[in-house]
């Protein structure tokens, strides 16, 4: 089995380039494993739906989240005009730089996303991750930091590529008692290449 998160370097798929107010990060994306995933969220994109939009939710060691055009995690909606199915693939994990989508519940995806930003795990998980059946490359991966218990709750369908450091300012800025950042953060666009 491949995963294409660990392969980075030869990676050779669709990208996108989420442009903020805080700076650009690039990310990979992985259409055969998330087809349907990736096309409503490069749709959106190229239709200038996330133009504007804030990152809504952010958590120190945990993730940065947008794509809600009403700002306040409640809205946002796909390309269908409807929820949409998880799609769950064993090549894909919720690693420190994956691009997941945001839901209220099993298949309510719309636009919403996160990118996962934690850098800590607890050591004690990678015993309970190896019990699980993760493979050995995935554990070690895992090493790195990321959010292993919403692997196969929260569809993965990219990876940042270019530049974490951006993801972890706008984690780190300040924000109020729901998480959202006192000052906007604000998604300017999104290209896709």
């Amino acid at each position: 089995m491949s995963f294409p998160q660990l392969d980075l370097e030869n990676y050779t798929g669709p990208k996108a380039v989420i442009k903020t107010t805080m700076g650009d990060i690039e990310v990979a994306l992985f259409p055969e494993q998330a087809p349907k995933t990736v096309e409503n969220f490069t749709t959106l994109a190229k239709q200038g739906y996330y133009n504007g939009i804030i990152f809504h939710r952010v958590i120190p060691d945990f993730m940065i989240q947008g794509g809600d055009p009403t700002g306040t995690g409640m809205g946002g909606e796909s390309i269908w005009g409807e929820s949409f199915a998880d799609e769950f693939s064993q090549e894909l994990f919720n690693f420190r730089g994956a691009l997941s989508m945001a839901n209220s519940g099993p298949n309510t995806n719309g636009s919403q996303f996160f990118i996962v930003n934690n850098a800590n795990i607890n050591p004690q998980m990678f015993g309970q991750l190896k019990d699980a059946g993760y493979p050995e490359d995935v554990v070690e991966a895992y090493k790195n930091g990321g959010t292993p218990w919403l692997d196969f709750r929260h569809t993965v369908f990219g990876q940042v590529l270019t530049d974490m450091s951006i993801v972890d300012n706008i984690a780190g800025v300040q924000r109020d008692a729901s998480d959202k950042p006192l000052e906007d953060i604000t998604i300017t666009s999104i290209e896709v290449n």
